[in-house]
C-alpha cells in the first residue's frame, strides 16, 4: 500500500477525491472548453504555428526557445488533423493571413490540455502542503479562476506546457519528503523528477529556476548521504534521457532547407552544421553536439536582437518586472468589432482578487520567515519555515534573475513566480494562528476561505468577457480599468499611463 498514516488517509479521503474531481471539472470549463475559438492568431501564435508547420513538413529552422513546446503544438495538429493543408507558413517565421476555415483545434490542443491539467496537479501540491482538502480546494481556485492565466494559456503558447511541468516538479519535490523512508517510491519519484526537469528545460529557458529544488531537497534530507547520492544519479539519468531525446527529435525532423528563410535558410548555422544538413546527416548521433551548440548560439544571437524595454515607445506592451506582482501592464492581444459599438477582446488582464491574495500572502510570508531573526521566541512556533524558505527562495531568485535581463519582457513572464506565490500563500495560511488578538480557529479559517472564494469567482466573472472574446462596450471595458498601472483601455479610448507621463514628458 503506497499510503499509510494520517496524511495518507486524508490524501485518499472521500472529500479529497471529490474535490480533486471538482477541480478537474472546473478547470476544464475555464481553460479547455471551446479552446479552438476564436479562430484567429493572437500574440506568439504567429510564431509557434509557423514553427509547428515546419516540423510537420520536415523544414529545418532555429528558434529562440527549446523545441518541446513547439513539437507538442505540431503533435496536436498531427493528431487532430483539423486542417486539410498544413504548409501555408513554412516559408516564414511569422504566420499571418489565415486561410478560410483554418482550425486551431490541433495547434492549441496540447498547450491548453496541459494548462487544464495543471489545476489537479496544483490541488495535490496544496494537499501535500496543507494536509487538508478544504484549503487545497480554495488555493486551486487561485489558478482555475485567474483571467490572465486563462486567456494566455488557451492559445498555442509555451507557458501552459511550462507551468504543467514545473507544477509536476514541485509535486515530486514534496513527494520526496513524504516518501523519504520508502526507498522504491523515493527513487521512482527521483527518476520522474529528473524527467520533469528535462521536460521543463526542453520547453523554455526560464524554467532553469527549478534547478533550485535540487539543493532544496539536499537541505531537507541532509545527512542521508547514500540516499541523496543515488537520488542525484537517478535524476541525472532521467533528465538527460528526456532532454537529449527532445533535441534529437528536433534535429532529425529538420532536413529540408528553404532558402526563403533567414540566412538563406541556415539561421546562422556553422559550416559543420551546414554540411550535416546538406549531406542528410542531421539525424545522426555524431552531428548532435555541433547542432546543439549551434542552437544555443542562435538563442544568444536572437536575444541580442530583441529590443530593450522602451516605455516611451508608442504601442509598447512590455513592462518592468517590478510592475508584474501588481498585474501591470495588461496587454490587448486581439480585438475586433462588427458594428463599431461592441468589441470583442482577448485581453491579458489579471484577476485582481487572485493577484491581491497572492501578493499579500507573499508579503506576509516574508515577514513570517524573517520574524525569528528579530523575535527568537517565534522560532520554535513555526512549523512550515522550511517550505517557506524553498518557495520564497524560488520566487526571489526568479525575480532577481529577471531583473538582470535588459530585453523587453511581458506580464506573462510572471506566471511562474505567480505559481510560487500561490504556494507561499498556502503555507502562510497554515502557519497563521492569530491575527492580532483574533484567533484563527479552523471554523474561522474556513469562513475566510469561503469569503475569498466568492471574491475570486466574482472577479473572474467580471473580467470573463475580456478572456473569452465576448462582445462588450467601451463603457464596460473602462469599468474594469480599476488600477491605473494596468493601462487597461478600450479601443479608441485614451491610454492613461502614470509612469510614462513622468518619464517621457
Amino acid at each position: 500500500m503506497f499510503f499509510k498514516g494520517h496524511f495518507e488517509s486524508e490524501f485518499l479521503s472521500r472529500r479529497s477525491i471529490l474535490f480533486l474531481g471538482l477541480v478537474t471539472v472546473l478547470s476544464y470549463f475555464t481553460f479547455f472548453h471551446g479552446y479552438s475559438n476564436p479562430p484567429h492568431l493572437f500574440w506568439d501564435e504567429n510564431y509557434h504555428v509557423a514553427s509547428a508547420q515546419k516540423y510537420l513538413n520536415g523544414v529545418y529552422f532555429m528558434e529562440q526557445h527549446p523545441p518541446l513546446g513547439k513539437l507538442l503544438i505540431a503533435a496536436g495538429e498531427l493528431l487532430v488533423d483539423a486542417n486539410r493543408v498544413d504548409h501555408q507558413f513554412i516559408a516564414t517565421d511569422h504566420a499571418r493571413n489565415l486561410p478560410q476555415d483554418f482550425s486551431f483545434a490541433g495547434y492549441r490542443l496540447f498547450p491548453t490540455l496541459f494548462a487544464w491539467l495543471t489545476a489537479p496537479v496544483l490541488f495535490l501540491i496544496f494537499l501535500l502542503i496543507t494536509r487538508s482538502a478544504n484549503p487545497s480546494l480554495f488555493f486551486s481556485f487561485l489558478y482555475i479562476f485567474d483571467n490572465a492565466l486563462i486567456v494566455h494559456n488557451r492559445g498555442a503558447m509555451l507557458e501552459g506546457t511550462l507551468l504543467f511541468f514545473c507544477a509536476l516538479m514541485l509535486m515530486l519535490y514534496l513527494l520526496h519528503l513524504q516518501w523519504k523512508d520508502k526507498k522504491k517510491l523515493f527513487y521512482m519519484v527521483s527518476l520522474l523528477f529528473g524527467v520533469s526537469f528535462g521536460l521543463v528545460m526542453a520547453t523554455k529557458l526560464v524554467g532553469l529556476i527549478m534547478i533550485l529544488l535540487v539543493p532544496a531537497l539536499g537541505w531537507q534530507l541532509w545527512g542521508r548521504w547514500r540516499q541523496l547520492a543515488i537520488c542525484a544519479g537517478v535524476m541525472v539519468v532521467g533528465f538527460f534521457a528526456v532532454y537529449v531525446c527532445v533535441w534529437q527529435i528536433h534535429f532529425a525532423l529538420g532536413d529540408n532547407v528553404l532558402h526563403h528563410l533567414p540566412d538563406n535558410g541556415y539561421y546562422q548555422a556553422s559550416d559543420k552544421y551546414k554540411n550535416y544538413l546538406d549531406s542528410g546527416a542531421n539525424g545522426t548521433p555524431k552531428a548532435f553536439p555541433v547542432m546543439l551548440s549551434d542552437s544555443f548560439g542562435f538563442i544568444e544571437h536572437y536575444n541580442r536582437g530583441v529590443p530593450k524595454l522602451d516605455l516611451c515607445k508608442e504601442g509598447e506592451n512590455g513592462s518592468p518586472f517590478f510592475y508584474w506582482p501588481l498585474g501591470a501592464r495588461a496587454i490587448n492581444y486581439r480585438w475586433e468589432t462588427s458594428d463599431g459599438t461592441l468589441y470583442q477582446y482577448l485581453y491579458l488582464v489579471a484577476n485582481p482578487a487572485v493577484w491581491f491574495v497572492a501578493l499579500i500572502g507573499t508579503f506576509i510570508g516574508v515577514i513570517i520567515f524573517f520574524a525569528p531573526i528579530f523575535l527568537p521566541s517565534v522560532r520554535g512556533g513555526l512549523r512550515y519555515r522550511r517550505h517557506l524558505a524553498v518557495f520564497l527562495g524560488l520566487y526571489v531568485s526568479y525575480m532577481g534573475a529577471i531583473s538582470q535581463i535588459d530585453r523587453v519582457m511581458y506580464l506573462y513572464h510572471y506566471f511562474l513566480p505567480l505559481l510560487f506565490s500561490f504556494l507561499i500563500t498556502a503555507t502562510v495560511f497554515m502557519e497563521l494562528k492569530h491575527v492580532g488578538s483574533w484567533k484563527l480557529t479552523d471554523a474561522r479559517k474556513n469562513l475566510l476561505l469561503l469569503v475569498l472564494t466568492v471574491c475570486v469567482f466574482s472577479s473572474y466573472i467580471f473580467y470573463a468577457p475580456l478572456s473569452y472574446y465576448r462582445p462588450i462596450g467601451n463603457e464596460e471595458v473602462m469599468k474594469r480599468a480599476i488600477f491605473p498601472l494596468w493601462e487597461l483601455h478600450c479601443v479608441g479610448c485614451k491610454k492613461e499611463s502614470i509612469l510614462t507621463e513622468k518619464i517621457c514628458h
